[in-house]
Formats: C-alpha cells, sequence, structure tokens
C-alpha cells in the first residue's frame, strides 16, 4: 500500500497579513501551504511546485484572479481553483462558476469555512483517478455522487463505452465512508460464464476440477468496502439468480462449502445497455434489477458534455507526457478540432488519441494537423497523411495484436477487446476496416460477439 501524502494547497494573495492568516489556517488543517503575492507568481510556482488546489484572491494587479483562472484552466484543467473577494455579486460568482473555478468564497469568512471548502475541492492525489469536471454538467453529476456516496444506497452507473462509469464508482468509494477499505472490481463480460461464479463467491479446495486450494471469491475480499459489478448485464440469468439471494440475505457461500460468510459490501454496477429493456426482453432478472437500481446514475457520453473536452486532453497529454518529455501545449486550431469531434469512443477514445499523437509527434506545440484521429485518415488507414511508412507499420501492428487477441481467445470478440483494453465498438470499427483491406478475420459465434 502507497503512503499518501500530505496535500499542497496554494495560496494567492496580495495582502501579506492575509496571506499569512490563510496559511496558518490550513497548516492547522494539515496541510502543506505555498503562497504567492500576484497571478504571476502563482502561474510561475505551479510550474515547479506539485500542487492540488489554488486558493486565490480576486482582486489583484496585474493578473487578478480570473485571468488565473483562465490561465490555470489551459495550462492545468483538472487543477481546482477556489476564488475569494470581498465584492462578491451573484454576476461575478456565475461568471467564476462559468469559467471552471471549483467554489466561489465571499470574504469575510470563518476559519472552518475555509478548511471545509479546501477539504471538499481538492484535486484527487495520484493513483486515485478521480473525475475531470470541465463541464458544468459533470461538476452536478459529482455533485450527486457525493451526496450518494454518503449513504449505503446500491448505485447502477450506465453509459456508453469509455465514458468513465468506473472513475465514477471509484469516486462514490473514495467520498464514502469505506474509503479506507477495499475497493474491488469484477468485470462481468471478461470472464468466462462457467468461471464467473467461482470468482464471485469463492470456492473451496476440490470443489471442482482444478480447485487445488480454497479461494475467497470477490465479495469477500470486498469485506468492508466497495465491490463494483461492471458491465452487470452481461451476467448469465442463471447466475443472476444467484447474485440476487446473495444481494437479498447479505452473506455468501462459496462454491463446495457449507458454511455461510456474513458480508458487509456496499455494491455498484455498471452497464452500457439499457437495463429496463434488457427486463423486458427477458434478458436480466426484474427482480436483480430493482435490487441493484436502488439509485441510477447515467453519465452521459463526452459529446454531450463537452466542457470536458479540453481539460480531459490537457489531462491526459501531462500523464502519459509526464516524465518523459515536455508536455505539449495545444494551439486555438487543435482545441477547436478536438472540441468540435463527435468521439464515438467517448473518453477511452480521447485517451487512445493523445497517445498515439504524442508517439507520433515531438514538438512542444500540438497543431490540428497533428492529432492523429481514428477515422482521420492518419492511423487505422494505411497511406493517409504524412510519415506513410511509419502509419503503415503502425497500422499493420494493431492488425496483428488484433489478430493475436482474437487467437488467443478463440475468436471472441469481447474477450479480444478486453484483453486489447479497447470498447466493443471501437473493436467493430477496426474489424470492420481489417475486412475493407482484404484482411481475414476470424470468425466467432454468435454467443461471442460483443454486444
Amino acid at each position: 500500500m502507497s503512503e499518501s501524502r500530505v496535500t499542497r494547497v496554494m495560496i494567492v494573495e496580495d495582502d501579506a497579513d492575509l496571506r499569512e492568516a490563510l496559511t496558518a489556517t490550513l497548516e492547522a488543517a494539515g496541510h502543506d501551504v505555498v503562497t504567492a503575492d500576484c497571478g504571476e507568481s502563482a502561474l510561475t510556482l505551479v510550474e515547479r511546485e506539485s500542487v492540488d488546489l489554488v486558493v486565490s484572491d480576486v482582486q489583484m494587479e496585474p493578473v487578478d484572479g480570473v485571468a488565473l483562472l483562465e490561465a490555470l484552466r489551459r495550462r492545468h484543467a483538472s487543477l481546482p481553483v477556489v476564488l475569494m473577494t470581498a465584492y462578491g455579486t451573484i454576476e461575478k460568482a456565475v461568471e467564476a462558476m462559468r469559467l471552471g473555478a471549483a467554489y466561489y468564497m465571499v470574504k469575510p469568512f470563518e476559519a472552518r469555512e475555509l478548511v471545509e471548502t479546501v477539504g471538499r475541492h481538492l484535486r484527487p492525489t495520484p493513483g486515485s483517478n478521480g473525475p475531470v469536471a470541465g463541464d458544468p454538467t459533470t461538476r452536478v453529476l459529482l455533485k450527486v455522487a457525493e451526496r450518494v456516496a454518503a449513504s449505503e444506497a446500491t448505485v447502477t452507473i450506465s453509459g456508453e463505452s469509455g465514458t468513465g462509469k468506473e472513475v465514477f464508482a471509484r469516486y462514490i468509494h473514495g467520498c464514502s465512508p469505506r474509503a479506507g477499505a477495499p475497493f474491488v472490481a469484477i468485470n462481468c463480460a471478461a470472464i468466462p460464464e462457467n468461471m464467473l461464479e467461482a470468482v464471485l463467491f469463492g470456492h473451496e479446495k476440490g470443489a471442482f476440477t482444478g480447485a487445488t486450494s480454497a479461494s475467497p471469491g470477490k465479495f469477500e475480499q470486498a469485506q468492508g468496502g466497495t465491490l463494483l459489478l461492471d458491465e452487470i448485464s452481461e451476467m448469465a440469468l442463471g447466475l443472476q439468480a444467484k447474485l440476487l439471494r446473495v444481494l437479498q440475505e447479505r452473506e455468501v457461500e462459496r462454491i463446495g462449502g457449507r458454511r455461510t460468510i456474513p458480508l458487509d459490501v456496499r455494491v455498484l454496477a455498471t452497464t452500457n445497455r439499457d437495463l429496463r429493456s434488457q427486463v423486458r426482453e427477458g434478458r436480466f432478472r426484474e427482480d436483480l434489477f430493482y435490487r441493484l437500481n436502488v439509485f441510477p446514475l447515467n453519465i452521459p457520453p463526452l459529446r454531450e458534455r463537452r466542457g470536458d473536452i479540453l481539460p480531459l486532453v490537457v489531462n491526459a497529454l501531462d500523464h502519459y507526457a509526464g516524465g518523459t518529455r515536455a508536455v505539449p501545449a495545444l494551439t486555438q486550431a487543435a482545441e477547436q478540432k478536438l472540441a468540435s469531434h463527435h468521439w464515438p469512443g467517448n473518453v477511452r477514445e480521447l485517451e487512445n488519441l493523445v497517445q498515439r499523437t504524442l508517439i507520433m509527434t515531438a514538438a512542444d506545440t500540438l497543431d490540428a494537423d497533428d492529432l492523429i484521429f481514428e477515422d482521420g485518415g492518419h492511423i487505422g488507414a494505411p497511406g493517409g497523411a504524412a510519415d506513410g511508412d511509419l502509419q503503415d507499420d503502425l497500422w499493420h501492428r494493431e492488425q496483428q495484436l488484433i489478430l493475436e487477441a482474437l487467437r488467443e481467445g478463440d475468436g471472441s470478440r469481447k474477450f479480444a477487446a478486453e484483453r486489447l483494453g479497447i470498447s466493443a465498438r471501437t473493436l467493430r470499427y477496426k474489424l470492420a476496416k481489417m475486412r475493407e483491406a482484404g484482411v481475414d478475420v476470424p470468425g466467432g459465434n454468435g454467443n461471442r460477439e460483443v454486444a
């Protein structure tokens, strides 16, 4: 288990006495604090220091708090900024939130309010994979997630593949009273049906061929914490009935075992399907649906929360380039192209694009033509753009990886998508392109195809 580090807050305030008082308050609350006396100093400092939250005054010269906020949104989109001013108006607060402020505090405020505000809006520390929320819709979803996290309600998180459902599930766990206990995730679509029961519920030695020792299931591993049932709609009906019993009785019995094990586990589920339609079609148990769907949370596709696009790109650039090269900046043309793209593969497609672009481009600035979309005549279509030979090599290597994954999974599209770390939709797209190019793609029977 990695050692947690002290969170670092930057105070930007031109009043030396107030700056000192704010610093003392936050240090007493256990935060590491760095300070700047103006917006320019803050921008310089944030490039050198690791900072989890910025608390800035608005009335400063020559760079005021709003200008600082806008600059930080461009350079460090995932870094939360709290603004404070003695001249608070509804109009200024609305404008600050529209520009991406995490919160807006009006002076004077009590020390307790400052500490609570900082605690609520701190950026998750490395490894927590917290959601990036640049769009108002996403910020509302996070507030809802925080509210439901405080309860024990079972949550079903729905949305298209690649929208970040597991990220939200981890966020709910991290905001809950169970945050210090295990978070265990199991992808119901990635494990063969005849193995899933044993993986979920555990088994005793000799329970079946190959069971050479006893093994706890995912429910037991999640004791005291949270269990995420990812892609729950892919679970077979027979196993759904057994899962329902475990959820109702709050106890589990290992395969081949004779004793029941009491459970203290909070269950979350995700699905990229319409579960109500699945119930009507007889593909999902109605009683299990109502057991899981106590609190439904739908994550819209990326095309419907466009305010997240650029912050996600900046965050991905920082993640994939950090430590190996300077993080490239985006030109206005690149930002416009990214913001206008439809993103059928959602956040997963966005991260793939960033990785491809960083591989192919060593420049410190990324222009629109540097962005390598799957369907933009770059990678994914031989002979598309400049550097054609390298593009072809990458395209053929991608084909090889897909074919190897299909062969390893005996033609299973579901297995291949999971092994490659791509969505079912992305795999279907790539297979169609391969067929168009004359590649012999191994077939799979109907129940092996991904939906």
